[in-house]
């Protein structure tokens, strides 16, 4: 069968992430979950000892198969129904009453959707560690190097290069925080049955899904109705989409700095890569430009994670089809998105000498805001300096001459600086201000956050 969707074809996702969101791997999932309720129920006299240690074997047995479980829904028009009639193939007769008792199908969804999740954050959450290492030890290759710091796309003041890459080191660690945090609230276990009462088996339900969760190394539901509540994949989605959108942050950052004019850093160009097939010359951020694109469509799921909230009662359908989108969607892509910019950081060629030539293509106005400062330390007050300073930078950028030459010739700076006050001004080293501190308070904070994993 031809592939409809890029991830099926395999242009976007890790063999390991893809792995998780196979048809078999999906029922391997719910058939464990089975095995762990039928050992629960027996390990508490629920159903006999014989009864769960066969339906716990033969569900980890490895021999049910999507494909004979597709052949039963033909005719049950049931997916769990279908399951459960595998199953039942691979057990004796005395132990078939006992599988699948007092489980609801969505038993087997929401806990198998738990595994799956879980699953995927093992292989999320060591990429985003090491991908805040990466940034941090940047941070710091760079931090001595004075660099312009631009808002509203204008030079706006001096800032250290390292402290770009220790801004998006401590967000990548937060978001190592953040999915520890968010564990035991989304890795839910739910075998309470139709509605959530744990109804055929009683007060002790809650003990068998106590001793399920365990085993499966999840946690166990507080509370549900059929469903576990959609507030937890809302959650789930929330943190995959905060990371893609780290992830896009620094993207859009590369790109904007390997643009032409300004150049001071570029992604790594291969022996034999095209950049464009009409202009040889070109290197076009392509794996930024990648990251970008599959950023918004990781954040346009959790407009639909949320529509899912609300439902009907107990429970209703409305967010069953969409689901078995938006879940495997937003962990294939962000892990597709770690990895690719995994390789862009690491190889990421920084032209120095470009940076530093950058902060003069305004014939000196970036240093303005010093200017500002030291007529001020003079004792001028800060309305009438602020008036001096704008009125000679934009005199001499009219006439085009370094804004230094400007300052020296006007009186309202000669009167009350010395030239070789002025001088001293116009070195970009001396203003960089905590960036150095900032930068290796960043690099240890990182350094403890992700230590177990690098």
């Amino acid at each position: 069968m031809l592939a409809i969707l890029p991830i099926d074809s395999g242009r976007y996702g890790t063999k390991e992430m893809m792995n998780i969101f196979s048809e078999q791997r999906k029922v391997d999932y719910q058939l464990e979950i089975e095995g762990a309720a039928a050992i629960s129920q027996s390990e508490i006299g629920m159903i006999s000892k014989r009864a769960g240690k066969e339906i716990f074997k033969a569900a980890m047995s490895g021999k049910i198969t999507a494909k004979r479980i597709k052949q039963l829904e033909a005719k049950s028009d049931h997916d769990t129904a279908a399951l459960v009639e595998s199953l039942s193939e691979k057990c004796s007769k005395s132990a078939r009453p006992w599988i699948h008792y007092g489980l609801t199908s969505n038993d087997l969804v929401d806990t198998s959707n738990s595994m799956q999740m879980r699953d995927a954050l093992q292989i999320i959450e060591p990429k985003v560690a090491k991908m805040a290492s990466i940034l941090a030890k940047k941070a710091v290759k760079y931090e001595k190097i004075p660099a312009v710091g631009r808002t509203h796309g204008q030079h706006a003041s001096i800032i250290s290069f390292g402290l770009k890459f220790a801004n998006w080191a401590a967000e990548m660690a937060k978001h190592v925080e953040r999915i520890e945090e968010i564990k035991e609230r989304i890795l839910i276990c739910k075998t309470l049955g139709v509605v959530g009462t744990g109804s055929l088996m009683g007060v002790k339900s809650l003990e068998v899904q106590k001793r399920a969760s365990k085993r499966l190394r999840l946690f166990p539901a507080e509370v549900t109705t059929q469903v576990v509540p959609r507030e937890r994949y809302a959650e789930y989605v929330f943190e995959l989409a905060l990371i893609g959108s780290t992830l896009e942050k620094i993207a859009i950052e590369i790109r904007n700095l390997q643009r032409t004019e300004i150049a001071e850093v570029a992604e790594q160009f291969k022996k034999g890569q095209m950049g464009s097939s009409a202009v040889p010359v070109k290197r076009n951020p392509i794996k930024s430009e990648r990251v970008s694109s599959l950023s918004k469509l990781v954040r346009s799921q959790v407009a639909v994670s949320f529509e899912n909230i609300p439902l009907w009662h107990e429970r209703d359908l409305s967010n069953s089809a969409n689901e078995r989108f938006i879940i495997p969607t937003v962990s294939i892509l962000v892990d597709e998105m770690l990895e690719t910019m995994t390789r862009i950081v690491s190889n990421l060629m920084v032209n120095e000498k470009r940076i530093v030539e950058n902060l003069y293509i305004t014939k000196g106005q970036i240093f303005a805001e010093f200017v500002l400062e030291a007529l001020i330390k003079k004792g001028i007050p800060r309305f009438v300096a602020y008036k001096d300073v704008q009125r000679v930078a934009f005199e001499a950028n009219d006439k085009g001459i370094q804004y230094i030459d400007a300052i020296k010739n006007d009186k309202a700076f000669s009167s009350n600086l010395a030239d070789k006050e002025i001088d001293s001004i116009f070195s970009p080293e001396k203003h960089l201000g905590a960036s150095s501190v900032i930068i290796n308070n960043v690099q240890k904070s990182v350094q403890n956050t992700v230590k177990r994993f690098i």
